[in-house]
């Protein structure tokens, strides 16, 4: 056989049959050098975000199913403990759920009677300070270098009502009627699919376990716990960082006399599950109502009390309530936040956190209780890494 011979050879080994030995230069070994694995590692890549693409696009066009199941698997996993401690006193399953079903539509409708009312009830009062505000930043227009005549006020005034009684703002109130059915149909839904989380939430995970065996039966298991975990951690304390500050910001606007105290803290509450922006929005829009009933002094004055609450929250409620497993930094919380809006507005937003959190939650268990994923574990430090070696040298 030549020296620069290329043509495949055989290697006979001790009673075995021949093994074929393919030489270099061969279509198939260009896939075992370094740039092949790299290729390999691409295109597994590539497949694997293909697939997820179509996952997201294929949820995303069953929205109205997907969100209110996720938020009820959210609430479930919040009021786990509640289920848990009344099953263990030997209340059944039915009577559980339904006491703990009947307490989340009372708070849910309590909240919605109390914003509906505050609002009727100092609309007026509102809507006089609106107009009057109106009228000043009309006037303070008036006194700008840039000359701003009554004629194009007057057009500018024209042109916005034209759009209200258009046909195009006619569609955009269709579309509102078809949101809010839409609404209410995932309302139902979250109703219902809460239900059967909290009757049987157990039973219907055992059932998803069963083609699972061995090794992959205990990581699904630990995962399907730390999930649980995860999202009922994030939901109390979340929840109740959330009151606080509402508290907090509507005892600053009573004492004010901001009109619409209760509805802007209850925005305040709501606003709070979406982390770092939702504070903002709603400080903004509490100083926004308070300019326009009472003036510049008043709105200052708001900001700084949702200043001040957010940094009590920021620094102490938000360690002692929810812990630091479910602290994520920043920047994370960030690009979650960024994906889950382009993704599903306000409500991709509230469930971005979350996920995120329980997604970081199952990387850190999944090699073990306590065992993180191979790439995600901790590097020893250096001086550790020095010494063993030393070691080995002597």
């Amino acid at each position: 056989m030549g020296l620069f011979d290329s043509s495949p050879r055989s290697v006979r080994l001790d009673d075995s049959r021949p093994l074929r030995v393919s030489a270099p230069g061969r279509p198939w070994s260009m896939w075992s050098d370094g740039f092949g694995v790299l290729a390999t590692r691409a295109l597994q890549v590539i497949i694997v975000g293909v697939v997820a693409i179509a996952a997201i696009l294929g949820l995303l066009q069953l929205t109205i199913v997907t969100i209110p199941t996720l938020l009820a698997l959210i609430i479930a996993s919040a009021a786990a403990p509640l289920m848990s401690w009344m099953r263990r006193r030997g209340l059944p399953a039915l009577a559980a759920t339904l006491i703990t079903l009947f307490a989340f539509l009372a708070l849910l409708t309590g909240v919605s009677w109390l914003v509906a009312w505050a609002v009727r009830d100092q609309w007026d009062e509102l809507a006089a300070s609106a107009v009057s505000g109106f009228e000043s930043l009309l006037d303070w227009v008036q006194t700008l270098p840039i000359t701003i005549d009554q004629a194009q006020l007057d057009a500018w005034i024209a042109t916005a009502t034209d759009f209200v009684t258009s046909a195009q703002f006619g569609s955009g109130a269709l579309a509102g009627v078809s949101a809010v059915a839409n609404f209410l149909t995932g309302l139902v839904l979250l109703i219902t699919t809460l239900f059967f989380f909290l009757k049987d939430g157990p039973q219907m995970w055992e059932f998803l376990l069963r083609p699972f065996r061995g090794e992959h039966y205990d990581r699904a298991v630990r995962i399907g716990a730390k999930t649980v975990q995860t999202f009922g951690s994030y939901l109390r304390g979340t929840a109740a960082v959330a009151a606080v500050d509402a508290i907090g910001i509507l005892i600053g606007l009573l004492i004010l006399n901001v009109p619409l105290a209760v509805p802007l803290a209850v925005l305040v509450f709501l606003l709070a599950f979406i982390p770092i922006v939702g504070a903002t929005v709603a400080g903004i829009l509490a100083a926004l109502v308070a300019l326009v009933a009472h003036g510049w002094v008043v709105a200052l004055i708001v900001v700084g009390i949702v200043v001040l609450v957010n940094q009590l929250e920021g620094n102490f409620l938000q360690p002692f309530l929810m812990g630091r497993s479910m602290k994520l930094h920043a920047f994370v919380v960030l690009i979650a936040l960024t994906v889950g809006t382009v993704l599903g507005g306000i409500v991709g937003a509230v469930l971005a956190v979350p996920l995120t959190a329980a997604a970081w939650g199952i990387m850190q268990v999944w090699d073990g209780p306590a065992t993180p994923v191979r790439w995600a574990r901790k590097k020893p430090a250096v001086e550790e890494r020095v010494d063993v070696v030393a070691a080995e040298v002597r």
